[in-house]
């Protein structure tokens, strides 16, 4: 096996036992990079030349003696939306294109504390608006399963990148499944936490109340190694939890036996394909065999669900992005007589067609005539999202559904309707409006070899619940094992990294 091929848990003991090098690690990342990205595109840009740098440092201070951290050596992929100190950060807009933050985000921040290593910025839709990553300014990504479909969005520049060798972890933010979707379009786990458990700070604001970063990873291990890494209070963050966090590897046992597990019956609606139907039923059946208790339950908000989504984070984004006025920094429009008109400009040139159209819906909700109309009814709904699933979870340890209504479809096939693109989200979205912790895993694949994903969903800060289940149930199936073939998309192998 490659050593781009193995998993955090895998990797970092060999590197505290010096059987492979920091620097072997990195290069074998670099390496794929160099082989596959130009035909998957899930780099926006790559930190090659630091990376190897930060390899050598740890090599020499492990070689003198000094205790490996945490995350020593480990090399991890960042969503473009994330400011990294002196990498460049576009959040794949052409407003941000030569923007270079002088400050880490939090989460940054301690990922490099902990000794893990930025390898690159990977690409999503523009300011994390959208489900295929075809929004973004820069180019589109794609599927590493099969290269005429999208990774899903908005961070399909990390699902890409993680199942396809080219990080061994990465992450990504979360306003209504852009985690959790490309994950299950990838193959991958992808864990959205609870509101406020993991730090926004340095996060390029979309819909501030609905925000989260969280890990993708290639299995449920490594996803509560991350988010063990990047979880915990902020001061910066004035929505951060305060309260303690437990080591959240110690929950990873096989075992769901007394489990009682819901199933939402408005998962299940007519607009679920018949083959992830399929895959999820059969997902049921290894939980109740795995000794969980399977009940249906009801929750009657959640077909308003998408639809107050939609209003709450176009209005959220209106006001978060009004800074972007090509006067402070950023993209700035030339020709232009006064400031108004070149303000005009730079955000008429600057933001690309799906970012307009949210801010234009914002904008309207939030107006005086319509806010009660629209914003306010949206609110309402939000509260009864919110009190369906804490009445649920007073019989339910943990619920489940399908992450996504269909595999990965292909490439411009919903980019002509917007409706039809904000549908993929219709599963994920509910736990973003009421704030609890959801997680996409590997379920099964389709006929076509397209990967499914199962969403698994628990109360607010019950990560624990929610990895105990995703962990049992991982390890009785061998989904996550599955790799796309990659190779026969490159001219040459993408062979050539270091071999274990």
């Amino acid at each position: 096996m490659r050593l781009n091929e193995l998993k955090a848990h895998e990797l970092l003991p060999m590197i505290r036992r010096k059987e492979v090098s920091v620097e072997e690690v990195v290069a074998a990342i670099l390496h794929r990079i160099s082989a596959i990205d130009s035909k998957i595109r899930a780099y926006i840009t790559v930190a090659g030349e630091e990376a190897l740098k930060k390899a050598k440092e740890a090599d020499a201070r492990l070689a003198g003696g000094e205790p490996a951290r945490p995350l020593e050596g480990l090399p991890v992929a960042i969503k473009d939306n994330i400011c990294t100190q002196g990498l460049r950060t576009t959040a794949a807009s052409r407003f941000l294109e030569g923007f270079t933050p002088f400050y880490d985000a939090t989460v940054v921040e301690r990922l490099k504390d902990k000794g893990a290593i930025i390898i690159g910025k990977t690409n999503l839709d523009e300011f994390a608006m959208g489900s295929s990553t075809e929004n973004s300014a820069m180019f589109p990504t794609r599927n590493p399963w099969d290269l005429k479909r999208v990774p899903g969005g908005s961070s399909g520049g990390s699902a890409a990148s993680v199942i396809a060798g080219e990080a061994v972890c990465a992450l990504g933010s979360d306003t209504g499944g852009s985690i959790r979707q490309p994950a299950s379009f990838c193959g991958i786990v992808g864990l959205k936490p609870s509101y406020g458990l993991v730090s926004r700070y340095g996060l390029i604001g979309y819909a501030s109340s609905m925000d989260h970063i969280g890990p993708m990873t290639r299995d449920v291990r490594d996803c509560a190694l991350i988010l063990g890494a990047i979880a915990g209070y902020d001061s910066k963050d004035s929505q951060s939890y305060p309260g303690e966090l437990p080591d959240y590897t110690e929950c990873l046992v096989p075992d769901i036996k007394g489990m009682k597990v819901g199933v939402p019956k408005e998962y299940l609606d007519e607009g679920l394909s018949g083959t992830v139907r399929d895959a999820f039923m059969k997902a049921l059946d290894k939980l109740e065999e795995l000794g969980a208790k399977v009940v249906e339950v009801s929750m009657p908000s959640l077909k308003h669900s998408l639809a107050a989504y939609y209003v709450i984070s176009s209005a959220e984004a209106s006001s978060n992005l009004a800074r972007f006025d090509g006067v402070r920094y950023g993209y700035r429009a030339t020709g232009s007589d006064d400031s108004m008109t070149m303000m005009a400009m730079s955000r008429g040139e600057g933001f690309g067609p799906e970012v307009k159209r949210r801010i234009v819906l914002g904008t309207y909700v939030l107006s005086a005539e319509n806010y009660d109309k629209y914003f306010g009814e949206a609110l309402r709904v939000r509260s009864l999202v919110t009190r369906d699933f804490r009445e649920v979870f007073e019989v339910c340890d943990c619920l489940v559904g399908p992450t996504s209504p269909t595999v990965a479809f292909e490439a411009g096939e919903k980019t002509r309707d917007p409706l039809e693109m904000y549908l993929s989200d219709v599963y994920t979205v509910p736990p973003n409006l009421a704030g609890i912790p959801g997680v996409s895993i590997p379920c099964g694949f389709d006929e076509e070899g397209m990967p499914i994903g199962l969403q698994i969903m628990a109360r607010q800060y019950n990560e624990e619940a929610l990895l105990r289940a995703a962990y049992a149930f991982e390890q009785a199936t061998e989904f996550h094992k599955r790799n796309p073939e990659i190779e026969k998309y490159t001219k040459e192998p993408a062979g050539g990294e270091m071999s274990v």
